[in-house]
């Protein structure tokens, strides 16, 4: 399991040279998101295809990897292929001029790395596979798809919301983002959570726990929150600012009374 591990990193990162080449042909550096999500999935069930132990474990692992994966690359997809460059890939592109391509050079193989980091999960479950007792791989089971299910419904209540022209320059409130600002995070976060739960009593299971801690930590500080909120106050200004003033930015909960009336 030790060789499958380099096997995997050098993969990731050979992968991640072929989308950065892609990205300078296309300038449109979005599609490393797609390569990350991916490359995830694609190592996790790797991981669970050259272990040993319950085959029982390492399908449901895998299974849950591959779906989640398939799912959110083909969403990522579906929204930078064939369109402009995401706002804060051409951000990048703007203050670093002539040196973006370096920079995205070492930015993609980042990515690489997470990926591999995302993907251990899979490597410690799979590996301690016969340590698995079947009601913790029940409740992460459980978990993992009710998560999946969640970001999916999420996705699906915005882009149906955007796809009206008479909601243009508003905030949806529609289903899930009526009782949080960002579901379709919070419930990417929450996939996350069922891993370390899957592993309780596995060898080396605990440190699992980080992977929700980074996500959120991402999601929170850097990648996620931040920037949609900066975007979404210059497209839709004081409408998303009553937004914010009324509905939870990341665990759902209820409204404020202000939204009542507005929904």
């Amino acid at each position: 399991m030790s060789d499958a591990l380099l096997i995997s990193a050098l993969v990731l990162s050979f992968v991640c040279v072929l989308g950065w080449l892609w990205q300078v042909r296309e300038r449109n550096a979005g599609h490393v998101d797609v390569i990350w999500s991916a490359g995830v999935g694609g190592a996790s069930v790797f991981y669970c295809l050259m272990a040993e132990g319950s085959v029982v474990v390492r399908v449901t692992c895998g299974l849950l990897l591959a779906v989640w994966s398939w799912r959110l690359a083909h969403h990522i997809h579906r929204r930078v292929a064939g369109q402009k460059e995401d706002g804060r890939y051409q951000s990048m592109r703007i203050a670093l001029g002539s040196r973006i391509n370096l920079f995205h050079f070492f930015f993609f193989q980042g990515q690489a790395l997470l990926a591999w980091l995302f993907a251990l999960p899979a490597w410690v479950i799979a590996r301690g596979a016969s340590e698995v007792s079947l009601f913790w791989l029940l409740t992460g089971t459980l978990l993992a798809v009710v998560a999946m299910i969640g970001e999916a419904t999420a996705d699906s209540q915005l882009a149906q919301f955007r796809a009206d022209p008479n909601n243009q320059g508003k905030s949806c409130r529609a289903g899930l983002w009526r009782y949080s600002r960002h579901p379709n995070y919070f419930f990417e976060w929450l996939h996350w959570v069922a891993y370390p739960l899957i592993a309780i009593g596995v060898s080396g299971g605990a440190w699992l726990w980080i992977a929700p801690l980074m996500m959120f930590l991402f999601l929170w500080f850097v990648t996620g929150i931040p920037y949609t909120e900066k975007q979404a106050i210059k497209s839709r200004g004081d409408d998303y600012r009553q937004y914010q003033q009324e509905t939870s930015m990341f665990f759902p909960w209820w409204p404020k009374s202000g939204q009542e009336s507005s929904s």
